[in-house]
């Protein structure tokens, strides 16, 4: 079978493997969709400090089990969607029901062999917390490979508490910053701009999400203000890995504003000037958001199933496994919306 493997920063290669063979516990899929995200793009050119390669890349994955082993309750022909982040289920943070900062936690396509490749073994960690989801009728395997990124979004909305009649800024118009807009209006914000320094991807982003107003420029707090009648935001949250962006949400946040630090920085740049007087008097909220529990993935699902979170129109390409390097570089280039591997 052909797999994606990384080897080292910049060498990612296309090559033949056996496949692989699953044992007890686990579940053996042919994977039918891939997404890619970011991420994947800084695995490409950075490495990865959990990644010890050769390793299979991949982690927004859906296929078709072809064989379940001592794994109770799956059979061949089930469709299924799989985790990214695996919580080891029994540490405290875990018994706490903190699943997204388990500090054991280990990732599909780092720790493990992910998605792109025609077929894939899911672990039997991943079982052992409910990881393996089955997509609803009518969810297609591309539809429910964004399960998992949704599922990131909807962590971090819950964690900033976006509710009905909240005004929300979104600040990076990529696949995540698009996400945030359509799941922001299904909680009932009553107004969503979506902020993005790439005027042509927040024109593409615009053209399928409909935010009620993009913003873009050197004076993005000053238009914010004046969108928001000089009020400011309820709730900005930060889609994109900007410091800057960081600095300019605690100052377009209005008052007892939340904010969302959901994009990480560089690790070699993490630090951002806050002013704290305007935490402290506006009383301001910041939060970070650390990726997804398995249940937020099963809701994810159901959000896509329900027509809740459209996402189908947000696949703005669909490539063969052979050609994932040109799908990368397409990411890379702020070209698309979600690209989609189908090996």
């Amino acid at each position: 079978m052909k797999v994606a493997r990384f080897h080292a920063p910049g060498d990612i290669r296309v090559e033949e493997a056996a496949e692989p063979v699953a044992g007890p516990g686990e579940v053996k899929i042919r994977v039918r969709n891939c997404s890619t995200c970011g991420t994947d793009v800084k695995i490409l050119k950075h490495g990865h400090h959990h990644i010890r390669p050769p390793r299979v890349m991949g982690h927004e994955i859906a296929g078709e089990v072809v064989e379940a082993v001592e794994a109770d309750g799956w059979a061949p022909g089930d469709r299924v969607q799989v985790i990214a982040a695996i919580p080891c289920g029994a540490c405290a943070e875990c018994r706490r029901g903190r699943m997204t900062v388990c500090p054991n936690q280990e990732s599909m396509g780092y720790h493990y062999d992910g998605g792109f490749a025609e077929y894939m073994v899911v672990p039997a960690k991943v079982l052992a917390v409910d990881g393996l989801n089955r997509i609803p009728d009518g969810v297609g395997f591309a539809e429910a490979s964004v399960a998992e990124p949704l599922a990131c979004v909807l962590n971090g909305q819950e964690l900033a508490h976006v509710s009905e009649g909240d005004d929300v800024v979104i600040m990076g118009s990529g696949p995540i910053g698009c996400l945030h807009v359509r799941l922001a209006r299904s909680r009932g914000a009553a107004r969503v701009f979506l902020v993005d320094i790439n005027a042509e991807r927040l024109e593409m982003a615009a053209g399928l999400v409909k935010p009620d107003a993009t913003v873009h420029g050197e004076d993005v707090v000053e238009q914010i203000l004046k969108l928001t009648e000089g009020r400011g935001a309820d709730v900005v949250i930060t889609a994109a890995a900007s410091g800057a962006a960081q600095e300019q949400a605690l100052r377009m946040a209005a008052r007892q504003g939340r904010i969302s630090f959901f994009g990480g920085l560089p690790k070699d740049n993490p630090i951002i000037n806050c002013d704290s007087n305007l935490v402290h008097y506006r009383e301001l909220t910041i939060v970070g958001a650390n990726g997804s529990s398995p249940a937020h993935n099963a809701r994810a699902l159901r959000l896509i199933a329900d027509g809740a979170v459209p996402v189908s129109d947000l696949i703005t390409h669909r490539i063969p496994l052979p050609e994932v390097l040109h799908g990368l570089d397409i990411v890379s280039r702020g070209e698309a919306i979600k690209v989609t591997v189908e090996p």
